[in-house]
């Protein structure tokens, strides 16, 4: 790595000069910033925001889930079993899945050997359960926090190595020529009231972006405070985007930002609604449901089913998912658990107690084996899992004393940056690890995305490693190709600079709450066109009306543009879904007038039609070019068929690693 002032212009800019920049302080960017020290590639630098923020170190859940090969028990696995079960999740690229399963076991290793607690029995077998979407009980834990155990792992795994790590960074262009990418452009977070110390620009020839999914486009969000995602600067550098129609969200509370799933459900909490103000509290499930051990079954098995899925609302427990968003969305209203007392019964039974012999077979059983059929929501949650009453206690929420606010938010993005088996992307020397490449589909198992994250990162290095070392474009030549992009950003910030006037929240509120409303878990095409228009007059007229004051809400300037190139392609990608005739499918439920309501009580705006298969070997492909989203679709890459004959594969592996296109 190496360092020099530059002049743009009349602009000092210092210039990092490295071969590969990691951008992302998570599980996924700390991994590949390992994996390639290991390699043989030194010569890396990793980029970050802030060092403790991130997905990866801030979120989980009752049981966060860690999804590999089974390496326990008397059932049988094998790499093309996983691959297939991972490819069946539809619109899923076969080499990836693949990869995903082939590499799955190395990985989780090399977790263990750095330290993460993954539990295994008296005889060394590491036993697993099985999650949603997963026939074979691959899936581990470590408890609430997997993914930040595993981020803290490898974060002294690269500390060891002495590997340079940059924090107080925020990327705001990525820089190319050609269709490969030559830099990257920072604004440095550590001294914004320095116009001579304001950018730092990286000359290299990789970059791995691993900086999570597009948190900041949505206003109800599981992702944790301090997550944003940067997807919208890499649309504009006219890198591909994938399957962007697909998420999961699922009910999360607002404050912390946390997964009400698994046991915080299997309590059987009351669903209470007020006005704003927080009056007029109501147990909006009982206007519902007809009886008390259809309500109670439906919450429960919420715990189990916690994703928002459009199979599960007929006779299924995602209408829970669609009775909080009437009350929130629809009727402007706030939705709370209470663990404090019971739900309130239809038949009246005086001590407020739940008859458990009515609930359904599955709930009963569970809870009587759980010896959990008796008090309160808070007694019970006690008795299965204090550790979940204590992190809402250390943050400030007492379980026992209030209600805990909660709201259908976005919790994971299954599209993102379309990648090859290589997770590179289709701008040359760009690279897409984590959550913010495409790998999933409509459906994944749960916990396939920490290994997702894991095997990407670890292959993007090891391909850097042997085929792309060696120096970036010679500085001249950089300089002049990237002058243009630099004066963009400095003009932009120039253009919206004001004495006096700040209008940042005010945008980031109305785009944000704009796009829950009408490009989340519902989605009407009128509505969101109506929005997609909105949000790109509000794109085009961004240097014009949007103004800061104070140089430290810089960041929230550039990153406010970011989400709203986010939400631009995200919902384009969504319309032309539509117009090409796609249905509901996975966590989103696209409104009809002619499709199937699933109950007279609920509104119109829930009629729908499930989509029938015909998308599931189909995936969308978008680029954002001169302002305007093209999409186009082609079928998925299969499964490869494999050449398993050893000494082929051993002759190609002393030859290059099998490191090839």
């Amino acid at each position: 790595m190496k360092r020099s002032m530059e002049n743009y212009q009349g602009h000092p800019v210092e210039v990092i000069s490295v071969n590969t920049v990691v951008v992302g302080s998570g599980a996924a960017g700390f991994n590949a910033a390992d994996t390639l020290f290991q390699s043989g590639q030194k010569d890396v630098v990793l980029v970050t925001e802030h060092i403790k923020a991130g997905t990866s170190r801030n979120t989980g859940s009752d049981k966060q889930t860690y999804y590999k090969l089974s390496l326990s028990g008397d059932t049988a696995d094998s790499v093309q079993d996983l691959a297939e079960v991972l490819f069946q999740g539809q619109c899923v690229d076969g080499d990836l899945a693949l990869c995903e399963a082939a590499a799955s076991a190395e990985c989780f290793f090399k977790l263990v050997q750095l330290g993460v607690p993954f539990p295994r029995n008296k005889y060394g077998e590491y036993v697993g359960y099985k999650t949603d979407h997963d026939p074979s009980k691959r899936a581990t834990s470590v408890g609430p926090y997997t993914s930040r155990v595993m981020t803290e792992c490898l974060e002294k795994s690269v500390a060891k190595k002495e590997i340079p790590v940059l924090d107080k960074l925020q990327v705001i262009r990525i820089l190319t020529q050609e269709d490969r990418v030559v830099g990257l452009l920072c604004l440095n977070l550590a001294e914004p009231d320095d116009p001579a110390k304001r950018y730092v620009a990286f000359h290299c020839k990789n970059v791995i972006y691993a900086t999570g999914g597009p948190a900041g486009i949505y206003g109800d969000s599981a992702y944790p405070k301090g997550h944003y995602g940067a997807t919208g600067i890499a649309f504009r550098a006219g890198v591909k985007g994938k399957n962007l129609t697909e998420w999961q969200y699922g009910l999360a509370s607002i404050k912390p930002r946390w997964n009400v799933s698994g046991t915080y459900m299997q309590v059987l909490p009351k669903f209470v609604s007020t006005d704003q103000d927080g009056e007029d509290p109501r147990e909006f499930l009982l206007d519902f449901f007809d009886s008390d051990h259809e309500m109670l079954s439906k919450v429960f098995l919420k715990g189990y089913q916690w994703p928002f899925d459009v199979r599960k609302i007929q006779d299924g427990s995602s209408i829970i998912d669609l009775l909080v968003y009437v009350e929130t969305i629809l009727k402007g209203r706030r939705v709370f658990l209470d663990f404090r007392e019971n739900p309130r019964n239809k038949s009246n039974k005086r001590d407020g107690s739940i008859d458990y012999e009515a609930l359904q077979e599955e709930v009963r059983e569970y809870l009587m084996q759980a010896g959990a059929c008796f008090g309160t929501p808070i007694e019970r949650l006690m008795h299965m899992n204090q550790p979940a009453v204590d992190f809402y206690r250390e943050r400030g929420v007492d379980l026992e004393k209030e209600m805990l606010e909660i709201a259908l938010c976005a919790q994971h993005n299954n599209g993102g940056l379309s990648i090859d088996h290589w997770w590179q992307t289709n701008v040359e020397g760009f690279f897409a690890v984590g959550e913010v490449s495409a790998s999933h589909g409509v459906y994944r198992p749960g916990g396939s995305a920490l290994n997702a994250g894991q095997v990407g990162s670890m292959r993007a290095a090891r391909f850097i490693a042997a085929n792309r070392q060696g120096e970036p474009l010679e500085m001249e030549a950089f300089l002049s190709a990237t002058r243009k992009l630099v004066f963009e950003e400095m003009e932009l910030a120039a253009k919206t600079k004001s004495e006096s006037l700040d209008n940042l929240d005010e945008w980031w509120d109305r785009a944000t709450k704009r796009m829950s409303r009408t490009g989340a878990a519902i989605r009407n095409e009128p509505l969101i066109r109506e929005a997609l228009q909105e949000t790109k007059a509000e794109l085009l007229n961004f240097s014009k009306e949007v103004h800061y004051h104070k140089e430290n809400r810089l960041k929230k300037l550039y990153r406010l543009h970011d989400v709203l190139l986010s939400q631009y392609v995200y919902m384009s990608a969504m319309v032309d879904y539509m117009k090409d005739g796609g249905q509901s499918r996975g966590s989103a439920l696209y409104s009809t007038d002619y499709g199937i309501l699933p109950d007279k009580k609920l509104p119109e705006q829930f009629r729908f039609l499930l989509e029938d298969g015909s998308f599931a070997d189909r995936i969308q492909e978008v680029v954002l070019k001169d302002g305007n989203v093209e999409c186009s679709w082609r079928p998925v890459r299969p499964i490869p068929t494999r050449d398993d004959f050893f000494e082929n594969v051993w002759r190609g592996y002393r030859e290059n690693g099998n490191v090839e296109i």
